[in-house]
This record gives structure tokens, sequence and C-alpha cells, in this order.
């Protein structure tokens, strides 16, 4: 019998924890949660866990900044696997305490609404234009603020949050899918030492970090340059500072090929050759999110 693994994820019930089920489904798992971010780095890389599950880029916010210093500056653990998963964020409370009489649930009855500030953020227009009255309250999760809510009965209080949130503390969707753009993806990695296989990817990526050397004017075209007439396609390419002195910048580019081709490796070593550092963060399955999966 093959060992159980645990993974490392945010509080139950946010999109973490549904895109977490979604990567896993039909595996023998066990799912350990925990509020702060550092601790779910911390949970794998103490040995309590196998993988961490660390959402890195947002469709409408772009690079979660936090997370990514983490795998650059304070951890040493290789990425294993990408995944992407919608963030669709519903309005939860209860529909009998906000009931308008005819069966409906009434939004002028909603006193207070809580949820992460991301999620609020990304649900702007809906606010404004539904609950512009209601108190706003911010919490270190979305699945936090559905707790609160149903924690609190008889207030009026309704919380942004996902619908396994709602499942798991009884409370109603009043309103499905209320973020401002329907588009709203989250790129969420697999982090640490132990291996990972995914038979599904769709593709394989390459993520790795690039240092230039300070006196080497034009060392960032001479990088480029080593990918571009191998052909090879970069997806994404960030600079994060290096937190050394003031204008000095690591290079987080991610790479549409495996290191196990012959071309990447090369362009690596020419890269290097120039006197820059490379660090090679992962070379890993990419799964893209199939609508017609079943649900978590």
């Amino acid at each position: 019998m093959s060992e159980r693994r645990r993974v490392a994820v945010l509080p139950e019930g946010t999109v973490s924890d549904e895109a977490a089920r979604y990567l896993f489904k039909g595996q023998d798992v066990e799912f350990v949660y925990s509020k702060l971010i550092a601790d779910v780095f911390q949970s794998t890389v103490n040995g309590n866990t196998d993988w961490s599950v660390i959402p890195i880029e947002n469709t409408i916010d772009g690079s979660v900044s936090l997370h990514m210093d983490w795998l650059i500056h304070e951890v040493d653990l290789p990425i294993r696997a990408e995944w992407v998963f919608p963030s669709i964020q519903n309005l939860i409370g209860r529909t009998a305490e906000l009931s308008d009489g005819a069966g409906s649930w009434d939004p002028e009855k909603i006193t207070k609404l809580v949820s992460h500030p991301v999620a609020m953020a990304q649900c702007h227009q809906f606010i404004r234009s539904t609950v512009p009255h209601a108190e706003l309250e911010t919490l270190p999760s979305t699945a936090q603020a559905v707790q609160l809510v149903r924690e609190n009965p008889g207030k009026g209080w309704a919380a942004i949050g996902t619908h396994l949130a709602a499942a798991n503390a009884g409370l109603d969707v009043l309103v499905s899918g209320v973020t401002d753009h329907d588009n709203n993806y989250t790129r969420f990695l697999l982090i640490g030492e132990k291996p990972y296989e995914r038979p599904d990817a769709a593709f394989q990526r390459t993520s790795i970090l690039v240092t230039l050397p300070e006196d080497y004017p034009g060392a960032l075209h001479q990088v480029l340059s080593a990918f571009s007439w191998r052909r090879i396609n970069l997806s994404r390419i960030e600079s994060r500072p290096t937190k050394k002195k003031l204008g000095s910048y690591y290079f987080y580019i991610d790479v549409e090929l495996s290191m196990d081709t012959v071309l990447l490796p090369a362009a690596i070593a020419e890269i290097e050759a120039i006197g820059c550092q490379v660090r090679i963060l992962g070379s890993y399955p990419c799964t893209p999110y199939r609508q017609n999966q079943p649900e978590v």
C-alpha cells in the first residue's frame, strides 16, 4: 500500500482549498489547513507535509508578490506542478434572515459584508451596485468571513466566499459568481521535495531565476537572445528585488520547455557564461482548467 501524502493548503473553504481538491481529485491525500501562507510553506519545509499549494498569479490582480518572495527568499523547495483554477466568489448568507417576505432575499437587509480584501476588490462593481449601504469588513480569508457570518445569526451579515465554504457552514449562496470579471482565474503551484506526476498534463514548463552581473551592460538583452535564437518561448518575465540593495533585481522567467530537452540547458549554459547566476525553481507539468471536470 502506498504512503498517503499530506498537502498544506490555506484555510478550508477558500479558493486554494477548491483548487487543491480539483488537482488531487480521486487521489488519497490528506489536506492540512493553515491560516497564513507562511505556515503553509513552513509545513512542507519542516517535513510535516509532502507538498504545499501556493496561489502565485491571478487574472485580475497579477502576481501574488508575498508568495513569490517566499518562494524566492524564504524557502528552497522545487516547483512540482502548475494548474489553473477559476476564482469564483459568491454572496453568502441566510435567505430566511434576509427575506423580503415573498421568498426572495432583500439586499437592503444586509448590514455588513465581510470577506478577504482581494475578494472584495474583485467584486467591487457588484458591491457598489447591490449593497452600497453595507458596512465592509476584511478578514484574513474568505472562509473565515463565511464562518463569521455563520456565528452571528440575526444581524443581517453576509460574506463573499466560495460555494465550498457556504456548504461547510450550512449557509445559502444568495448570488453566484459576483466577481466583476468572468475570466478570473488563479494559477497555482505545487511545491515540495517529493516528485509529482501528472499524466494528463498539457505541457511542461520550467521556472528560473536569473541575476544579472552588475558590470555587464546589455546583459538582459543577452539573456533574452539566448532564448530567442533557439526559438524558445518565454511565457512570463518579471523583475523582483533581490533585497540586497536598491536597484538590484532578480528576473523570474517562465520557459515553455522542460529541462529534459537539449535546448534549454544549452540556453542556461550560455546565460551563465556571460556571468549571470541562474537558479532553477522547477521543471514541472502544467494542467489547464477543464470545465467538464467533475465538481469537488
